[in-house]
């Protein structure tokens, strides 16, 4: 064998290792979500425009950086036409939870599993609840987003780090839409992006047009600015139908009303007074999500159709710029237990919520309450309606009291509260069933503006 034929088999086995090599990584980083690196065709953005700069302290703004290097930088919206404000939310599924190292295994709350038929019980076994919760923050309280492999990284303006499961459902995996005024428009894949830094936006051009109104239910009434189907919240944004004429569409800055008229369909007054039936499309019905307010009393609430009424539009600004979201700070205040003690200091909600930014939710006659814990004056959870229902009531640091339904962060599954009393070693736990009330320090300028702006 000569010298040449063997450098050409060494020549020719590095190569098969190195696509090896490649093909593992390629195959690794896909099952992660993340492609070992951007081609420029992929990133190609569009002409710049006049929209670019449109940029308004209440719209989000930032920094995003691809894992090429790239840096696009203006005006955010999530998943290309959804979040689009600071006050809205970016959600994601934690990795672990590090509270429960602190309640004693054998007090962990426990759940039985097992299944139902035709509304039968069956089976199931007592087993540790699930303690790894949801993520929730509103983008007005982050600095930062990056992703780490598996994991993507949120830091809020607090300086608490969270560390998400990218596998799971997450906002992060919706990618996300850049008007640089430099460089153009470009839709980034979430697969592309290595880190998103949130910036105060620079002087305005323009304010676009945000949707703002009074929504309306049968009990009650809300104020602020809309997302109309959790989605549409801009004037240029479209409401679809159908007519007797056929599919019809109009954009949201040329409706003054919108009123439900039957169980798939809804009324629409035009600002030109002219008055359209709209039927049997996604917008009504079961295909209706639900109309978010950013109501200044409760944070946000989530209005479902089968509540809804009406929505009339008004002029309301475009909002909350980043610099109106002041850091988070830790929630204090005292747990009262059923058999009168009172325990006072740092506290851990429901093994989660640690930060006044964080949110209480729970459901009131359809519709669904989003309420950060820096508006919250005191929960106390066994109390009942004038129909015997077991409520919980909610009352606000504004005074105004809330019955709200035992469920969600307010129902049984609530894991307890750990209290961390000032030169004490270690909390101490007290079970959701032992708790009597819970008052909460009043925050100091923590909830922005919404209006006017």
């Amino acid at each position: 064998m000569t010298k040449a034929t063997i450098a050409g088999g060494v020549i020719a086995a590095a190569l098969l290792v190195l696509a090896f090599a490649l093909f593992v990584r390629h195959r690794d980083l896909e099952r992660l979500g993340v492609p070992a690196e951007p081609t420029p065709a992929e990133v190609e953005p569009s002409a710049p425009s006049v929209a670019a700069g449109e940029v308004h302290p209440g719209f989000l703004y930032g920094r995003v950086t691809t894992l090429g290097g790239s840096t696009w930088e203006g005006r955010l919206r999530w998943g290309g036409d959804q979040e689009a404000f600071w006050g809205d939310y970016f959600n994601g599924r934690k990795d672990a939870n590090p509270w429960v190292v602190h309640v004693p295994p054998e007090r962990l709350p426990e759940e039985r599993r097992g299944f139902s038929v035709f509304g039968i019980e069956f089976g199931g076994r007592k087993r540790d609840a699930d303690f790894v919760r949801l993520f929730m923050a509103r983008f007005g309280d982050i600095s930062r987003i990056e992703a780490r492999g598996g994991d993507v990284r949120v830091t809020l303006k607090s300086g608490a780090v969270y560390d998400l499961d990218r596998l799971e459902a997450s906002d992060f995996d919706d990618g996300v839409r850049v008007w640089d005024e430099r460089r153009g428009e470009v839709t980034l894949d979430s697969t592309r992006i290595r880190s998103i830094e949130l910036l105060p936006a620079g002087p305005s051009r323009a304010a676009p047009s945000r949707l703002y109104g009074t929504v309306r239910t049968r009990h009650e009434e809300f104020n602020g600015f809309v997302q109309w189907n959790r989605e549409d919240c801009v004037g240029t944004d479209e409401l679809e139908g159908r007519t007797d004429a056929g599919e019809q569409r109009f954009r949201f800055d040329t409706i003054r009303s919108i009123a439900r008229r039957s169980p798939e369909g809804y009324l629409v007054t035009l600002l030109d007074g002219r008055e359209v039936a709209l039927s049997g499309t996604s917008e009504a019905g079961d295909g209706n999500r639900g109309t978010y307010v950013d109501d200044p009393r409760y944070g946000r609430v989530l209005v479902s159709w089968d509540a809804f009424e009406r929505l009339d539009f008004t002029p309301g600004g475009s909002g909350p710029g980043y610099g109106d979201f002041p850091p988070g700070r830790p929630l204090a205040g005292s747990v009262t237990t059923l058999d009168g003690r009172r325990l006072a200091g740092r506290l851990v909600y429901d093994l989660d919520e640690s930060e006044i930014t964080e949110t209480l939710d729970a459901p009131a006659q359809g519709v669904d309450y989003t309420i950060p814990f820096g508006l919250v004056a005191s929960i106390a959870p066994a109390q009942s309606d004038e129909g015997g229902t077991a409520r919980a009531r909610v009352t606000l640091h504004d005074g105004e009291e809330l019955k709200l339904e035992r469920k969600g962060d307010l129902g049984e599954r609530n894991a307890g509260v750990l209290v961390f009393a000032e030169g004490r070693p270690s909390p101490e736990y007290v079970p959701w069933a032992d708790v009597e009330r819970i008052d909460f320090e009043p925050p100091q300028a923590f909830y922005p503006p919404l209006a006017g702006r």
